[in-house]
């Protein structure tokens, strides 16, 4: 098991309610959870206490066994990587000083990155397939590019987990659905993935895990197929939502009018 999750819980200073609560849930190598929600429902609260960026009000969360308030955040960063909904880049990084970054976990303080560092990078653009933008300036690369390096960036953390807030958010459809590619062959590879994102056919694409975190800390997780419901997309979403079957796919869609 990579990923268990027992009874976590989160409350922001000042505020009475708990943002989430009674999350209880586990994750095995290489399989793909979808976090789907409303706005301000907690889903990426939930990613934050996760990626060890927020300290939860009660509950357990362990990596490999370990807890992760036990190894630290250093640590941590060896296990997680997380791709923010937003990145940006104060300087002009080329992209391949800008992946090679990931590498700061296993740095001394003060260190620069060494030649090993360097071709571990390399190596992550080379499996993103992005080296045509190695020596591009971070700051000139379009929204789906950006995305890509980011992930590189990860990637050589060499993390077990990797944590997206909205992947494909300001992406046009074709990105979108690359990027989704690229989240289900990184799944083959061995990482188990958590994304959150606004829509269920994507969740219904990957054909794996979903959980729905919705106002009030109600918290659903399941198979995605047992998850993503006609009942409970409607309830979430507060639309009239209908989950149609496409035979000649074998998949499940959800449609709207209005």
């Amino acid at each position: 098991m990579i990923l268990e999750v027992k009874d976590l819980a989160y409350k922001y200073p000042k505020v009475k309610e708990e943002t989430i609560k009674d999350i209880n849930f586990s994750l095995q190598k290489g399989q793909i959870m979808c976090i789907l929600g409303p706005n301000g429902s907690g889903k990426t609260t939930l990613l934050n206490c996760l990626a060890n960026l927020i300290t939860p009000s009660k509950g357990m969360i362990k990596v490999a066994g370990k807890s992760i308030r036990s190894i630290g955040r250093r640590e941590a960063a060896k296990e997680i990587g997380y791709v923010p909904q937003f990145h940006n880049a104060v300087y002009a990084y080329t992209v391949r000083e800008f992946v090679t970054m990931g590498r700061t976990p296993y740095l001394d303080i003060l260190g620069t990155p060494k030649k090993k560092d360097i071709e571990i990078a390399d190596e992550a653009v080379s499996k993103m397939k992005i080296e045509h933008l190695a020596h591009k300036k971070y700051t000139n690369l379009s929204g789906g590019e950006k995305q890509q390096a980011m992930i590189a960036r990860i990637l050589v953390q060499n993390p077990k987990i990797i944590m997206l807030d909205e992947p494909t958010n300001h992406l046009d459809y074709g990105n979108q659905i690359r990027t989704l590619k690229m989240i289900k062959e990184l799944s083959q590879q061995g990482y188990t993935i958590i994304m959150t994102t606004h829509n269920p056919d994507h969740a219904l694409m990957l054909e794996d895990k979903a959980a729905i975190v919705d106002y009030g800390s109600r918290f659903i997780y399941g198979d995605s197929k047992d998850i993503l419901t006609q009942d409970n997309l409607s309830k979430i979403y507060g639309l009239n939502l209908e989950m149609i079957y496409i035979k000649e796919r074998d998949k499940k869609i959800c449609i709207t009018s209005i």
